[in-house]
C-alpha cells in the first residue's frame, strides 16, 4: 500500500498549492478531467442561448461524476452528474441517433440532486433545459452537429485524412463525400472505435449558465458548485470499513477504483476485483474487502494525484509504458530519465562547433552541473521523499507497477549526481530545427545520454513503430535500476552499443556521431574505476585505447589527402572499422599500407604536416607493448574512447613536426587542409 499511500499524500500537499503552475488540473474529490466537444450557453432559466466548438487545446474540462461513472461505465448504465455525451444528456437523442438512449437515468440523477439541500442554482437551470428535450435540435440548428436524411451522421474511417465519408447508421453501403467545416472539426475531436466509425453520439457537451448576479458561468470553474457536490455525495450510501492507508475506522469504503490514468481513453485499472470467476482471488478470499480496504476519498486523491504526475511534461511515456518521478511535497525535482542536454536546459552549449577537449573537460562539465544541481539541492530537503514509479499494461483492462523505488531527497539527487558525472562524455545528436524560425542547429553537448537515447545507441530501427515498443520498454526498464539505484549498466547494453558504433558503413554521418558518443559514455561509466576523461590521454598504454588512437589518425591522414583533391567519399579506416575492432592487428596491416599513396599527396603539397602525423603514429606505436601488439583478439569498447578523443584532438590542433600548437578562429593557414572542414 506504500505507492497509494505516498500519492494521497502528495494530493494532499499539492492541492490549492498556487505556487505550483499546473495544479489547477488537480481534480477535486468526486470530479474528473473530460475532453469535451460542444460548449452550451443557456441563461439562468434554463433557455438555450448560442453554443460554440471547442478548441482542441482548451477541451479539458473538469466534470463531477459518481463513483460508478468515474471507474468505468463498459459494464452498465452510468451518467456523470453534469456534463456528459449526447447519448445521455439529450432528451431528443433517441430521435436522432442510433444507438440506445440513456437520457431517463441522467436526468433522473440530476433532478435529485437538484431538489437535494445541497442544490446549486446551475444545476437546477440545466435541469429545467434538458428536460425540454431539444438538445440535438438546437446543436442542428446553430449548425453543430450534421444530419443525414433525418438521422445523425456518422463517419467511417478512410485513407485520405482530408476525405470524410458520411452515411447514416442504417444506410451504411450508400455513403455520400461531405465538405463541411463544423463536421470536420467535430471528428477531429473525436476518436474511432474499434469499427473504424466515428459517431456524434459520442459528442461530450459541457455547460455555461449566464446569470445576472454570477460572476463565474463556467460549471468546470465554479468553486461553489464543486463545494455542493462534494456535499451532496456524502448523502449516498456506502459501505463503512477500515481503511489501511489513513488507518480510520467507520469510513466508506471504495467498492471501484478509477481508470483513466494515462489518457482519457485508458481503461486500465490499478486496483480491480472484478473478476468472481476464481482467477482474482484464487479461494483465498469470498469478497474483495478481504484483502484490503481502502476509503472512497483516498482512492480518489491517490489515483487523481497520478493522473496529473503523468500528465505533466516531465513524466517519460512510450506506449503503455510510463515511468513518473516526483517529490510528495510538490518540489521541482530533475528527471531521471532527462539526458544532460534536457536536465542543463539553457546551461548547456548549443552550437555548431564541437566543444572544447583541451585540459580537464570532466572538471568543467561537473561545474555546471553541480551548478545546476545546487538549485534543486536548494529546495529539496535531504529527508524529503522522492517517488519513482513504472506502469505498464499488458492487458486492456489491468495496469501494473513495473518499477517502485522510495528515496530521501538527498539520496535521489546523489544517485542523479552519479549517473550524469560517471557517464558524461561528448554527445553530438545532430541538428535540430526550430519550429518557428526553421533554424538549424548543431546539438553538442558533454553529459549523459538519456535511456531513450541508449535503447537507440544499441538497437537503432529495432525499437521503431509497434513492433519495437517492447523491446524499447523492456530496456528502459532494465536501464532504470543503474539511474536510480546506482546498479551497473546492463553489459549486454554496453557491448550493444560498442557493435553498433563499429559498424561505421552500417550508419549514416550524423547515426555514426551519436552511437559513437553514446557507446563511449557507456563503456566509460560502465569501468568507471579506471578513471577514463574526456580528453585525450596521451599517457594511457593500453593496447585497446593505442589501437583506437592508431585507427583515427589512418582516418585523419586519409581525410587530409582526400580533401587536396576534392574527393568526397568515405576512408578506407572508416570502412574496416567494423573488421578492425575484431581483428586489429591483421586489418591494422591492410590499412597502413593503404595509406601510402594519401601520404604522398600530403607530402607533396605540406611536408610537414605529413612528418608531424608520421611523429604521431611512431609515439603511439612505441607505447603498444611488443607482445599485446601482434595479438589480433577483439579490441573491447575502449578503442572506440582513444579513437574519438584523437579525433576531437584533430579537430582543436594543427600537428606538425616537433610541435603542435592550438587553431585559434583567425589561422586559416593553408585553407585547403583546414580541419574545420573534414568530418
Amino acid at each position: 500500500m506504500s505507492w497509494i499511500q505516498k500519492l494521497y499524500e502528495t494530493y494532499d500537499a499539492c492541492n490549492g498549492n498556487e505556487s505550483i503552475p499546473d495544479i489547477e488540473s488537480l481534480c477535486p474529490v468526486g470530479y474528473s478531467v473530460q475532453n469535451a466537444h460542444i460548449e452550451v450557453v443557456i441563461d439562468q432559466d434554463g433557455n438555450f442561448r448560442r453554443a460554440c466548438l471547442i478548441d482542441k487545446n482548451d477541451a479539458k474540462t473538469l466534470i463531477p461524476v459518481t463513483e460508478k461513472s468515474l471507474t468505468g461505465r463498459t459494464s452498465g448504465v452510468a451518467p456523470h452528474a453534469l456534463c456528459d455525451s449526447l447519448q445521455y444528456c439529450a432528451g431528443d437523442y433517441e430521435k436522432f441517433g442510433d444507438r440506445q438512449s440513456y437520457f431517463d437515468d441522467y436526468l433522473k440523477q440530476l433532478e435529485l440532486w437538484a431538489n437535494s439541500e445541497f442544490k446549486h442554482e446551475k444545476v437546477k437551470a440545466i435541469y429545467d433545459y434538458v428536460s425540454k428535450k431539444f438538445l440535438v435540435q438546437d446543436l442542428l440548428d446553430t449548425k453543430l452537429l450534421f444530419e443525414k436524411d433525418g438521422k445523425l451522421a456518422v463517419v467511417e474511417k478512410t485513407d485520405d485524412k482530408k476525405k470524410v465519408k458520411v452515411f447514416t447508421p442504417n444506410e451504411k453501403a450508400t455513403p455520400v463525400i461531405v465538405e463541411s467545416d463544423t463536421l470536420l472539426h467535430i471528428m477531429k475531436l473525436l476518436t474511432f472505435d474499434d469499427k473504424g466509425i466515428k459517431n456524434q453520439a459520442k459528442v461530450f457537451v459541457r455547460w455555461k449558465v449566464e446569470s445576472g448576479d454570477s460572476l463565474c458561468s463556467e460549471t468546470w470553474k465554479d468553486k461553489t458548485l464543486f463545494d455542493a457536490w462534494s456535499k451532496y455525495l456524502s448523502l449516498f450510501d456506502s459501505i463503512k470499513g477500515f481503511c489501511y492507508v489513513t488507518g480510520k475506522s467507520e469510513t466508506e469504503i471504495a467498492q471501484k477504483h478509477p481508470a483513466k490514468l494515462r489518457s482519457g481513453r485508458d481503461g486500465a485499472k490499478l486496483i480491480s476485483s472484478n473478476d468472481t470467476s476464481g482467477f482474482t482471488f484464487l479461494g483465498r478470499f469470498e469478497s474483495a474487502n478481504e484483502v484490503a480496504s481502502v476509503s472512497s476519498v483516498v482512492t480518489q486523491k491517490a489515483h487523481s494525484a497520478l493522473r496529473w504526475l503523468i500528465g505533466r511534461k516531465q513524466a517519460f511515456r512510450s506506449g503503455n509504458q510510463v515511468l513518473v518521478s516526483w517529490a510528495t511535497a510538490g518540489t521541482p525535482i530533475p528527471d531521471p530519465c532527462a539526458n544532460s542536454f534536457d536536465f542543463l536546459d539553457d546551461d548547456v552549449q548549443i552550437s555548431d562547433a564541437p566543444d572544447s577537449q583541451i585540459g580537464d573537460v570532466g572538471q568543467a562539465f561537473a561545474i555546471r552541473f553541480n551548478k545546476k544541481l545546487a538549485g534543486y539541492k536548494a529546495s529539496i530537503a535531504e529527508t524529503e521523499d522522492i517517488v519513482v514509479m513504472g506502469l505498464d499494461s499488458a492487458t486492456p483492462g489491468r495496469m501494473a507497477i513495473t518499477f517502485y523505488r522510495e528515496l530521501a531527497g538527498s539520496e535521489f539527487l546523489e544517485r542523479i549526481e552519479k549517473w550524469h558525472t560517471n557517464f558524461a562524455w561528448l554527445q553530438d545528436f545532430g541538428t535540430k530545427q526550430d519550429k518557428d524560425t526553421k533554424k538549424k542547429t548543431r546539438i553538442i553537448f558533454q553529459g549523459a545520454p538519456a535511456p531513450k537515447d541508449i535503447v537507440w545507441g544499441a538497437y537503432g530501427s529495432k525499437v521503431e513503430g509497434k513492433n519495437g515498443v517492447k523491446l524499447f520498454n523492456a530496456t528502459v526498464e532494465r536501464l532504470m535500476p543503474t539511474i536510480i539505484d546506482g546498479k551497473p549498466v546492463p553489459r549486454d547494453l554496453v557491448e550493444q552499443c560498442v557493435r553498433r558504433a563499429s559498424n561505421r558503413v552500417g550508419l549514416e554521418s550524423w547515426e555514426f556521431e551519436k552511437c559513437l558518443g553514446i557507446a563511449c559514455a557507456l563503456y566509460k561509466g560502465f569501468y568507471n574505476e579506471r578513471g577514463y576523461k574526456m580528453a585525450l590521454e596521451e599517457e594511457r598504454c593500453s593496447r585497446d585505447y593505442l589501437y583506437g588512437r592508431l585507427l583515427a589518425v589512418a582516418d585523419q591522414i586519409e581525410s587530409k589527402a582526400l580533401q587536396l583533391t576534392r574527393e568526397n567519399r568515405g576512408t578506407i579506416a572508416s570502412r574496416l572499422m567494423q573488421r578492425f575492432s575484431d581483428r586489429p592487428f591483421s586489418t591494422w596491416k591492410n590499412i597502413e599500407e593503404a595509406l601510402k599513396p594519401y601520404k604522398d599527396r600530403i607530402r607533396a603539397k605540406y611536408p610537414p604536416l605529413l612528418e608531424g602525423y608520421e611523429e604521431l603514429l611512431d609515439a603511439i606505436h612505441s607505447k603498444i607493448v611488443a607482445a599485446n601488439y601482434i595479438t589480433d583478439s577483439r579490441l573491447t569498447g575502449e578503442y572506440l574512447l582513444g579513437y574519438h578523443c584523437q579525433r576531437q584532438w584533430f579537430r582543436e590542433h594543427k600537428r606538425e613536426k616537433g610541435q603542435w600548437v592550438m587553431k585559434s578562429p583567425d589561422d586559416t593557414g593553408n585553407q585547403e587542409i583546414d580541419s574545420e572542414k573534414i568530418d
